[in-house]
């Protein structure tokens, strides 16, 4: 059942992210999603190397998704609260974003690029709008995206516990790295 999710999801990037037989569409399966929380009493950091993602620099798309309990904890019983009792991970298995960014990067020449990325992130059944800075660099034939930006998990109706508040940031860092290469 598992697989035939993962194979769903990947479907469906493809097809959000593919509509042409001339568009070349970078892919990994192996992407990174970070997000970090430093506060006095406790930091949090929960990483996700299983991320998939699609990009299209033709038609400047770009799409990932991640399964949440792919997310790894510092602490086994973090990960544990994370999944059951704040993203529900059962009821809400994943996370995706799917956008466009701004800005040219030639394929033919090695180089980083700045790019604006905007989008929609969809996590815990809400979609909110995303905008951020980020890079995509050209390197040997991959792609590989840079990206940080903040969100509150308020904004996508994940309750925090009043007792565990003051050890949770209200703002988490994310961070995004997808190297991709064609398909």
């Amino acid at each position: 059942m598992i697989q035939m999710k993962k194979y769903l999801a990947a479907a469906s990037l493809l097809i959000l992210v593919h509509s042409g037989v001339h568009s070349q569409v970078y892919l990994t399966r192996a992407g990174f999603v970070g997000f970090y929380s430093k506060m006095p009493l406790e930091d949090i950091r929960a990483e996700n190397n299983q991320v998939f993602a699609a990009v299209d620099p033709g038609k400047k798309t770009i799409a990932f998704s991640l399964l949440l309990k792919g997310f790894v904890f510092t602490k086994q019983l973090m990960q544990e609260h994370f999944n059951e009792n704040y993203v529900e991970s059962d009821k809400y298995p994943k996370a995706s974003f799917s956008g466009t960014f701004t800005g040219d990067v030639p394929l033919d020449k090695d180089g980083t690029y700045k790019v604006m990325v905007k989008g929609n992130m969809s996590l815990h059944n809400v979609t909110r709008p995303v905008e951020t800075p980020a890079t995509i660099e050209v390197k040997a034939g991959r792609i590989i995206g840079l990206a940080e930006f903040k969100m509150k998990p308020e904004d996508y109706n994940i309750s925090i516990p009043s007792l565990v508040r003051d050890k949770i940031a209200q703002e988490m860092r994310v961070n995004v790295r997808i190297d991709c290469g064609t398909k």
